[in-house]
């Protein structure tokens, strides 16, 4: 009887995870809306900017493409779980390379960025709106130089 009940305790608790990590409204195609966003001058601001969104087991796989104001491209290509293990980023126009995120529900995530081996250091928080039309991501951190900043980034869904 024991044994049975352990198996459908866990049965529960795996499909629980699973329906968790399935419920992600930042899946999909993103465009970022410059004019509502707000960005620091250093480094230049991204002028334009996709992001495509894919679930991937327990997490998501993020491909960005786009331009800095000084016409600077910016790429950006990493797979992730939302366990908040660190994972390396593959990218060009970036300061961090290394980012963890967690999932706080269906609309929100959070997650750190790192410089390996540098001082960058920066924790963003990504929010869907009710509507699932905006993406907000909004990173506050410290750059290399010992800067801090804020950046808000406004994305439409595609």
């Amino acid at each position: 009887m024991r044994k049975r009940i352990a198996k459908v305790l866990l049965i529960l608790a795996v499909t629980g995870i699973v329906a968790f990590a399935a419920n992600d409204n930042t899946i999909g195609t993103w465009k970022l809306n410059a004019a509502k966003s707000k960005m620091p001058a250093n480094p230049p601001p991204l002028k334009n900017s996709t992001v495509v969104r894919e679930p991937s087991d327990g997490g998501v796989k993020l491909t960005l493409t786009g331009e800095r104001t000084d016409g600077t491209q910016v790429t950006v290509n990493y797979t992730a779980k939302y366990d908040g293990t660190e994972t390396t980023i593959t990218q060009t126009g970036l300061r961090y390379d290394t980012i963890s995120i967690k999932q706080v529900h269906a609309n929100t995530l959070t997650d750190e960025r790192k410089k390996t081996g540098g001082t960058y250091h920066a924790t963003g928080r990504t929010v869907v709106s009710s509507g699932g039309k905006l993406m907000t991501v909004t990173i506050k951190g410290t750059n290399a130089d010992g800067t801090e900043f804020t950046t808000t980034l406004v994305f439409d869904k595609q």
